[in-house]
């Protein structure tokens, strides 16, 4: 797509990203009425949380954003930051993988159960793996020449810089925030402690890109200066809502964490006093 200019219409549609939202959206609600319709109960929490994921995936790839996104970098920031802090732990709190266990039956969900506590399985959800691939994905596509290759070739921006993204972030999240079945989930302080030092490589890169005293993407140079705004400015803001706005999100998600980990609490002190109350009847 070539950069926005005053006056053409800031609407777009991506027929790829449409039907993926479309898909998945209505996979996720025929399975909750499949599993409602065998007699099991789904907590339209976990839909709603779905359904607000897939809103702000449509936000970040359709419409304005998008269309801005080629002409300003801050544009293309907004879009990582809905995608990877937004987008990705909503969906994560709408536990799909046990909605998948639920809906399916026999050898298939024999097989799913067995990928989840395989060594590779295992793996994908430890904690240390995942937050290097998530600071890796995020780092590396801004200080390498991943941004200039992306921002020219529509085809990597589509099936490699945006699934890889989404895809870092959903296995970042998945062991530690929500409920969804995870073969072996950290310790609570280790969850809060993942997400807190996920703020320091978001808030390095922030103020690397804001602080910069020369433009890091000819791309966005160009572009900007073609509609007579100040690149400059341009990726200041970027970099200042990566260097603040990440802070405040990352706040939400370890008080999520920290909220479970009292309920973890609380549950296993109800469990040692029931046992107790037991024994001192018998």
């Amino acid at each position: 797509m070539p950069p926005w200019v005053p006056g053409d219409d800031v609407w777009t549609v991506d027929l790829f990203v449409t039907l993926n939202l479309c898909l998945f959206t209505g996979l996720y609600l025929w399975s909750v009425r499949s599993i409602t319709r065998r007699g099991m109960t789904w907590s339209p929490l976990r839909t709603g949380s779905f359904l607000v994921g897939m809103l702000l995936l449509a936000i970040a790839y359709l419409g304005p954003f998008e269309t801005l996104a080629h002409t300003f970098f801050w544009a293309h920031m907004g879009q990582h930051l809905i995608v990877m802090m937004l987008a990705a732990p909503f969906i994560v709190l709408s536990c799909p993988v046990a909605l998948t266990i639920l809906t399916t039956q026999g050898r298939t969900r024999a097989t799913i159960i067995r990928a989840l506590r395989s060594s590779v399985g295992l793996l994908l959800v430890n904690p240390i793996l995942t937050w290097t691939l998530f600071v890796t994905v995020l780092i590396g596509s801004h200080i390498t020449p991943v941004m200039e290759w992306v921002l020219g070739d529509h085809d990597a921006m589509a099936f490699v810089e945006r699934p890889l993204y989404l895809i870092a972030a959903l296995l970042f999240y998945y062991p530690l925030i929500g409920n969804d079945m995870c073969a072996r989930r950290p310790r609570p302080i280790h969850r809060v402690l993942a997400l807190g030092l996920m703020m320091i490589p978001e808030t390095v890169l922030g103020a690397v890109i804001f602080l910069s005293p020369v433009t890091l993407y000819p791309s966005y140079v160009m572009a900007t200066t073609a509609v007579g705004a100040d690149p400059v400015v341009d990726q200041q803001v970027a970099g200042a809502l990566m260097w603040a706005i990440t802070m405040v999100i990352d706040s939400i998600w370890m008080m999520v964490a920290a909220v479970e980990w009292w309920r973890s609490e609380e549950r296993s002190t109800a469990l040692m006093e029931r046992r107790e109350r037991r024994e001192l009847a018998q």
